[in-house]
């Protein structure tokens, strides 16, 4: 009886296999804010996912299985993003979320931890890299939460071990002054005590924060307060309208300081909108630029035809980066499909097998990516480039590059 009982299970077990095997379709939902507060990088973004996933389902799908994708403009809105995760959940079946915003994604933590649904976002907060909860700073476990690039915190330890090295490489002495700028929201706040604890650890003294709107406005009165506190370095946590605001703000008041912005807040829109009020904009990327040669180029303007069928729009770097979480989920996928079936435990599981990873065809594009079941820190790299604009013409200069350590205290933070 036992020997019967077996070979049922195994031959239950192998139908069950051939049909995860053989599906035709599954469904991925897409957060996009392309009308909110950060839809001035969130439209770029967004059309990078799109994108790939058009592209991907036109060469194939994940080896004949098509990806069901459906965009959702949430505005930024946290309710509104939680109400379109559990649709897609329920009526969709969902098996991987391509997502955006900070205070979404960590609202969504221990929603997608139970559905097992991996989350590929484009918020890079800190507090999604421990999946384990192993580190008491952090909020929560976050297993099933994945991005692209280096976390907040560590681009802005990147950026602050650059201040560094540039004051010291000035000749400066004593200790220089260091000031988080940015909203009072999860997205500017995600990195703000992790980076002020290195900076002070680098020998900065950190000043108070200071608090601008994510929203375009007069920051005279902030600007005269990082002027009276003698500020040498100030860290920008916002993007678009507001960091064009500050940047004229702190120009009409004489606010001698060197800004430093997160990935967000340094493209060629932004330098083209501040025109000659920008000068030396310390900025981070995870990618090369639209116009750089590296072999990897060739994949993304391919992809990128499949809403500019010309191939002539230039894209910024942030479209890249979509382009690089769509293809690494892409490839878990495809690990899961022969591993079991696409599902979001086996995507997850197939987020583990390779080291150094880059996508196929994105040599030179995506940084090498490292993921283990207990450190979500896939990329600790930063390069940072520093953006001017001169006589109507922008010019973006690689600086540095800074590799951060995987030290168990920044797990989480």
């Amino acid at each position: 009886m036992h020997k019967t009982l077996f070979v049922s299970s195994a031959v239950a077990m192998a139908m069950m296999a051939a049909s995860a095997q053989a599906q035709d379709s599954v469904f991925v939902g897409h957060l996009a804010d392309m009308s909110g507060p950060t839809a001035f990088v969130g439209k770029v973004y967004a059309d990078g996912v799109r994108d790939s996933l058009a592209y991907i389902n036109a060469n194939g799908g994940i080896n004949g299985t098509q990806l069901e994708f459906e965009t959702i403009d949430y505005a930024y809105k946290v309710p509104q993003a939680i109400a379109s995760y559990k649709k897609w959940k329920s009526r969709k079946g969902m098996v991987a979320m391509q997502g955006w915003g900070t205070a979404d994604t960590e609202a969504l933590i221990s929603f997608v931890a139970k559905d097992k649904i991996p989350v590929y976002s484009a918020s890079y907060s800190g507090h999604l890299t421990d999946p384990m909860g192993k580190n008491p700073n952090t909020k929560k476990p976050a297993p099933y939460n994945f991005f692209y690039g280096a976390s907040y915190s560590d681009s802005c330890r990147g950026l602050v071990q650059w201040a560094a090295e540039d004051w010291k490489s000035k000749g400066k002495s004593g200790k220089p002054k260091f000031t988080h700028i940015g909203a009072n929201h999860p997205y500017p706040n995600a990195p703000k005590a992790a980076c002020a604890a290195y900076a002070t650890e680098l020998g900065f003294e950190v000043q108070p924060p200071v608090v601008i709107s994510m929203k375009p406005g007069d920051f005279k009165a902030q600007c005269l307060s990082l002027k009276s506190s003698g500020t040498n370095y100030g860290y920008i946590g916002n993007l678009g309208g507001s960091v064009l605001s500050l940047v004229k703000s702190c120009n009409t008041v004489g606010t001698d300081i060197q800004f430093m912005s997160n990935i967000w807040g340094g493209d060629r829109k932004v330098f083209e909108a501040a025109g000659e009020g920008i000068k030396d904009y310390i900025f981070p990327t995870m990618n090369p630029f639209w116009s750089d040669q590296v072999p990897g180029m060739k994949l993304v303007r391919e992809v990128s035809k499949m809403s500019d069928p010309s191939g002539e729009q230039p894209r910024l770097h942030h479209y890249i980066r979509g382009v690089c979480s769509a293809f690494f989920m892409k490839e878990a996928m495809e690990w899961a499909k022969d591993n079991g079936g696409i599902t979001g435990e086996n995507i997850k599981k197939g987020m583990y097998v390779r080291e150094n990873w880059v996508p196929q065809g994105l040599d030179g594009v995506c940084l090498a990516a490292n993921w283990t079941n207990e450190d979500h820190r896939g990329v600790n790299q930063v390069n940072i480039y520093k953006g001017n604009y001169n006589n109507g013409d922008v010019q973006i200069e690689r600086v540095s590059q800074m590799t951060l350590e995987r030290r168990d205290d920044w797990l989480g933070f």
